[in-house]
């Protein structure tokens, strides 16, 4: 099993920028990867996705402001997230996927381990 540390996590002013990182104990070369979100009284919900030959996918909230990105060598994951709003505020969640799959999603059972975690918040 594949153990993800998150970090990166803090505090910001609306406007400002962050960036994530995600150290997987294993290669996710060529597995799907992904960034998820979840607010205090909120579902989880997926923020972004990469997946074979890098392709990616993001929720509508975070388009032009956040990127994920691999290093495979480095077995790391990113987000990079700029122009941070209020409403980013929440834990954000790595995780990725066992086996090599075609198709990425935001789907929250479409991954198998998780990361435990780290903590954006955005003041306004």
């Amino acid at each position: 099993q594949v153990q993800l540390v998150e970090s990166g996590g803090g505090s910001v002013q609306a406007g400002g920028s962050l960036r994530l990182s995600c150290a997987a104990s294993g290669s996710i070369y060529g597995r799907n990867m992904g960034w998820f979100r979840q607010a205090p009284g909120k579902e989880r919900e997926g923020v972004a996705a990469i997946g074979w030959y890098d392709t990616t996918t993001y929720v509508d909230s975070v388009k032009g402001r956040f990127t994920i990105s691999r290093d495979n060598a480095k077995n790391t994951l990113y987000l990079q997230m700029n122009s941070l709003k209020p409403e980013d505020t929440a834990t954000y969640y790595c995780t990725g996927t066992l086996a090599v799959r075609r198709t990425i999603s935001l789907a929250e059972t479409a991954y198998d381990y998780w990361g435990q975690g780290t903590q954006v918040t955005v003041s306004s």
